[in-house]
């Protein structure tokens, strides 16, 4: 399968250091059964603002030194980890409890009085807080001169009853599977994969693959509120964490304090929807791309299109004794244009590739896919595939898929094929039904929350900040735009955003709705 990452942690990670949401595009009317009958879990949504049980909200954190079980963890001693308990079942709060894992490192009160936590959630969904938040502190430098800087695993993350759904010599043996099939056989053994990865996460998850949704999770963040001793939330939700600040805003309108939503997704999309959004916001990074490199971008991208269907006939070789196939070369291309600074290493790659090696791009693949030199893979996005899984509603058919394949095409010429078969295979066969076609993020009387969105995001397009804004309300939601190149606005080199963004959450600072950053 490939679907990509609204910055998981091995994009964030990879970049930092050198992985879904709801209007309507047709086909929700074609949606495939699941092999059980279980119904779409509501837990969460349905469960009101009754009061929560002492037992959770009067928890005392023990916060004590992180375990140095990764190097993402630095070191100095400023970090500290600790769990929450949060109920398993969001309608049943006495019940059975779940452990979240969170970090922090305190406010330095460098400059004045401290506010109080600043939430992260790094996005995916799948990313591992406690791994990126000690990567994401010197960006975010300034903000801990009044917040503590506070991150987590969301549930079914990491540390947070993580899932692994397949082992590693499933994963590389899948690996070559095409993903835009081309015959009936092809097309037999892409099902059949999908639907041994949903039974491999059902049987890893257990009763968890019911309670992961992102309703759940805006849920366990104002036990979290509570617990930290916040009367308000702070938050900074990047990529597929804005969906879930719009829906805790929505749940929790009158605890939203101040609130960063930067790479916004597009709250009107349903699974279809996004997948063409992606395959747009692609492209259009691709394009950018191509004319920088002096290229003109409909014969540049043609060229790459020659490229892959010669993988799709023929895998080239690489140095590590793998073969590159024509949906790891997709893979690999599509790393280097979540930041504008890696653009000459996809330059470098498809010259490689070209010239008949394919390491390169194979490397940049890995990277993605978070596989090490050793052949272990991580987990992020077994947790994306059953969160989103769980969030998303809309499951076409694979009849339906065929018929939107000339759309996606005509989108992207490189990238439409790919995410067109993708929305057939993801959820595929899933054991437990969707929550909704989009997510509900209207918040009427929460304080003003600011959206920043970047012109050439490619994995969050430029227009799902405009939505965003009118689905949260007027006078709530407040755009603010870059005009910009990759993943994500905040600490990529603009000055103007840097200091709007500082200005609303260290000041309170709300900019008028429109501002620009060139």
């Amino acid at each position: 399968m490939l679907r990509f990452v609204r910055w998981a942690a091995a994009v964030a990670a990879g970049l930092l250091v050198a992985g879904c949401g709801g209007g309507s595009s047709g086909g929700g009317g074609d949606e495939g059964k699941t092999r059980s009958e279980q119904p779409a879990p509501s837990s969460a949504a349905s469960a009101a603002s009754a009061a929560l049980p002492s037992s959770l909200t009067s928890q005392k954190l023990d916060w004590g030194r992180c375990q140095a079980t990764s190097d993402s963890v630095a070191p100095g001693g400023e970090w500290r980890c600790a769990t929450l308990k949060v109920p398993l079942d969001w309608a049943k709060p006495d019940g059975k409890t779940i452990a979240l894992a969170l970090i922090r490192a305190k406010a330095s009160r460098g400059s004045g009085k401290r506010i109080g936590s600043l939430l992260f959630n790094f996005g995916g969904p799948g990313a591992s807080g406690v791994s990126m938040m000690p990567y994401y502190a010197t960006t975010v430098s300034t903000l801990r001169e009044r917040y503590d800087l506070v991150s987590w695993d969301p549930r079914g993350v990491g540390a947070s009853e993580g899932i692994r759904c397949r082992g590693d010599k499933d994963i590389q043996s899948a690996e070559s599977i095409d993903a835009t099939p081309d015959t009936t056989a092809e097309e037999q053994a892409y099902f059949q994969d999908a639907a041994a990865v949903g039974k491999g996460c059902e049987t890893a998850v257990g009763e968890l693959i019911a309670h992961v949704s992102t309703t759940d999770t805006a849920r366990d963040m104002d036990l979290m509120r509570q617990v930290l001793g916040d009367t308000k939330m702070h938050y900074f939700g990047i990529s597929y964490g804005t969906e879930l600040g719009g829906v805790y805003a929505h749940l929790f309108p009158k605890k939203v304090g101040r609130l960063i939503l930067d790479a916004v997704v597009d709250p009107t999309a349903d699974s279809v929807g996004h997948a063409k959004n992606q395959a747009q916001g692609f492209q259009r990074a691709l394009d950018d791309y191509l004319k920088s490199t002096g290229q003109d971008p409909e014969q540049g991208s043609q060229k790459i299109v020659d490229l892959l269907k010669k993988l799709d006939a023929k895998p080239l070789p690489t140095s590590s004794g793998r073969k590159l196939t024509q949906t790891l070369a997709v893979t690999g291309i599509v790393l280097p244009l979540y930041s504008k600074d890696s653009w000459p290493t996809l330059t470098s790659a498809l010259q490689a590739a070209e010239d008949g090696d394919g390491s390169e791009l194979l490397s940049l693949a890995d990277q993605y896919n978070e596989r090490d030199p050793s052949g272990h893979y991580g987990t992020t996005t077994h947790s994306q595939r059953v969160i989103s899984c769980l969030d998303e509603k809309q499951r076409p058919t694979p009849a339906r898929t065929k018929e939107l394949l000339p759309e996606f095409e005509k989108i992207s010429p490189v990238f439409g094929d790919f995410l067109g078969w993708d929305t057939a295979g993801w959820c595929h066969d899933w054991p437990v039904a969707g929550e909704y076609d989009t997510p509900e993020v209207s918040a009427p009387g929460a304080a003003p929350i600011l959206l920043v969105g970047n012109t050439g995001d490619p994995a969050t397009p430029y227009e799902g900040a405009r939505k965003m804004a009118d689905e949260l309300g007027k006078g709530v939601g407040i755009e603010l735009t870059w005009k910009g190149e990759g993943h994500v606005a905040y600490g990529s080199g603009s000055d103007c955003v840097d200091s709007t963004v500082n200005a609303y959450l260290l000041n309170g600072s709300v900019p008028k709705d429109g501002k620009v950053c060139s």
